[in-house]
């Protein structure tokens, strides 16, 4: 029986199944593929041994679905913490705005699109649509709060924005020039003290 690593074997479980998804998130973002890894090549990039693999997860498909179901949580908590951790509400869109663009920039969205094209489509589709409603709760309020006119259709307007600017990193613009032209764009309307303020 391999050395417990944590305090508790609930704790160490936790630990190494945390290890295998990190694992499989790393080698399905290492560039496109058609194909998931293996449990014995997420196990070797673990560092673990391929029967410890088969302790937490049943298949590949098992694996796959664990990791779905895992990174979209992530981006959630991400782009909710970035907008907590501001002050005015037009700060709070901004950081919306900056810390998609980042996940985008940093993979995730790549490994997100790896992950669609090789699991069952409900696995990514369905906390896909749970993760857009998630995160449009709080822009919603941070437009409504900023005093939009129609919150609810403004917030459809900065994703649009989100996903142009998202584009232009696929397409190799880079983070900072790609955030730079969103802060151009919206900079105006969010440093007011509401539509319409002089």
């Amino acid at each position: 029986m391999p050395k417990i690593q944590a305090a508790t074997v609930v704790e160490h479980h936790a630990a190494q199944r945390a290890a295998l998804l990190d694992a499989a998130r790393a080698l399905l973002s290492e560039g496109p593929t058609t194909e998931a890894p293996s449990l014995a090549d997420v196990a070797a990039r673990a560092g673990l041994a391929r029967s410890s693999a088969y302790s937490y997860f049943s298949s590949r498909e098992d694996l796959l679905n664990a990791l779905a179901a895992d990174t979209f949580p992530r981006w959630t908590r991400y782009v909710r913490d970035r907008m907590a951790r501001q002050r005015t509400p037009g700060d709070k869109v901004l950081a919306y705005v900056d810390a998609n663009v980042h996940l985008v920039a940093r993979g995730d969205h790549a490994l997100m699109m790896t992950l669609a094209s090789i699991t069952r489509p409900d696995a990514v589709a369905t906390p896909t649509h749970a993760m857009h409603d998630e995160l449009r709760t709080p822009l919603v309020g941070a437009l409504r709060e900023h005093g939009a006119s129609d919150p609810e259709r403004m917030a459809e307007l900065v994703q649009a924005l989100v996903f142009a600017v998202s584009r232009l990193v696929s397409e190799g613009a880079g983070e900072r020039r790609a955030r730079a032209l969103a802060h151009e764009l919206l900079g105006p309307y969010l440093r007011t003290d509401g539509p319409g303020a002089a």
